[in-house]
């Protein structure tokens, strides 16, 4: 049965709406949102005072999460994985790989071709490949036994092996053939981001022009920026209309550099991700991130061997609160780098990722200190808190 929302703000497309009615049919997608002095009188209305109402969050590059990880998970391991992403109000995620040999990749694609569609908690909207097309020297927690240069002929493996599922790649832009690479997998509409890379600027550029579109986790896995040395860095600050992922859980980056690099590239260019592994929503202790062991200690996870940080235990509820209490972005803003831009990065903003007429309603309420209050899925309450 179809119903309307009533809220003190919500956050629309391209416009944050104060008051009002958000209509959600009763086929499980948004309807229309009227303002406040056009009160409904053909349905139900659910009262949120004085709540806030947001598209749900898209993570684009999450391994892991209650003890679960892409590369060691069964299908029950990867769907308590999406359960759980409902309590940080994440609605659809890209189950994000790491580095690994080409039989335990295409075994992976396989495994979500054969499940596509069956999770019951946040959307499976395609899978991330980071790696393995990575330089050792930027490896960071990834295992460089595997690393090697792009092959076209794997891409169209993994393509077929994940039955199209194959969404996003992340890759070093210095590798041989790194830009025949990307114009082909663009081609068959894969979004590429450059990261885990020595590379200098005129590589990294070279493989944007060519179609190369995100970059990785922006500052990790990277040489320092120079002002004589732009490199890999200096493509994400000056490429215009890339977009450039970040982990803002104030340990991965400093809130200086996340200040400087959203002020250089606008929000609208900035996907909040969390980079989580398996043990995200866990207390501190020993983990594993693919085959290297990890420790988490005081919000960190770090590798036992290095001392690297080991991807992350962020949630992206707490990113977006972060840029917001950093006074970096707007609740607007922050709430939008965490839903459209991931969203459009990928090309998916038809599907997720924004309140519009005839898009799944897949939606947060939150209070005024951005705590996640309720998820919906399909217009149903699927979290509580």
């Amino acid at each position: 049965m179809s119903y309307y929302i009533h809220a003190s703000k919500f956050f629309l497309e391209n416009r944050t709406e104060i008051g009002g009615y958000l209509k959600v049919e009763d086929n499980g997608k948004f309807g229309l949102y009227y303002p406040e002095n056009e009160k409904p009188t053909d349905g139900e209305i659910k009262e949120y005072g004085d709540r806030w109402v947001a598209p749900g969050y898209f993570d684009t590059h999450i391994h892991g999460l209650l003890e679960e990880d892409v590369m060691k998970s069964d299908w029950e391991g990867i769907n308590k994985i999406s359960e759980g992403l409902l309590q940080a109000g994440v609605t659809s995620w890209l189950p994000t790989t790491i580095t690994a040999s080409h039989e335990q990749l295409l075994n992976i694609c396989q495994m979500f071709a054969e499940n596509k569609g069956k999770e019951t908690g946040a959307k499976i909207q395609g899978i991330h490949f980071e790696g393995p097309y990575f330089t050792p020297e930027h490896g960071g927690a990834e295992n460089p036994k595997y690393m090697r240069d792009p092959s076209v002929e794997e891409l169209h493996e993994y393509e077929k092996a994940s039955d199209g599922m194959l969404v996003k790649m992340s890759m070093a832009p210095e590798r041989k053939g790194a830009r025949e690479f990307v114009r082909e997998a663009v081609k068959d509409g894969i979004t590429i981001a450059l990261g885990h890379s020595s590379s200098d600027f005129d590589h990294a550029i070279a493989c944007v022009e060519a179609g190369a579109s995100m970059f990785c986790h922006t500052y990790n896995g990277m040489n320092q920026l120079s002002q004589h040395e732009p490199n890999i860095i200096g493509a994400a600050y000056s490429a215009r209309l890339v977009t450039d992922e970040l982990i803002c859980d104030g340990h991965h980056v400093e809130e200086p550099a996340v200040r400087a690099l959203v002020n250089a590239k606008g929000p609208q260019h900035i996907a909040l991700i969390t980079d989580c592994m398996e043990a995200g929503l866990m207390p501190d202790g020993d983990y594993m991130l693919g085959e290297l062991p990890v420790y988490v200690k005081d919000g960190m996870a770090r590798l036992k061997q290095t001392n690297n940080l080991a991807g992350s235990i962020l949630l992206l509820k707490d990113a977006v609160k972060n840029v917001v209490n950093w006074n970096i972005a707007t609740p607007e803003d922050a709430i939008m780098m965490a839903s459209n831009v991931p969203a459009n990065s990928v090309n998916m903003t038809k599907k997720c990722g924004v309140i519009k007429p005839d898009h799944d309603a897949d939606f947060i309420v939150l209070n005024h200190d951005l705590d996640v209050e309720e998820t919906y899925l399909n217009g149903i309450s699927r979290y509580k808190k």
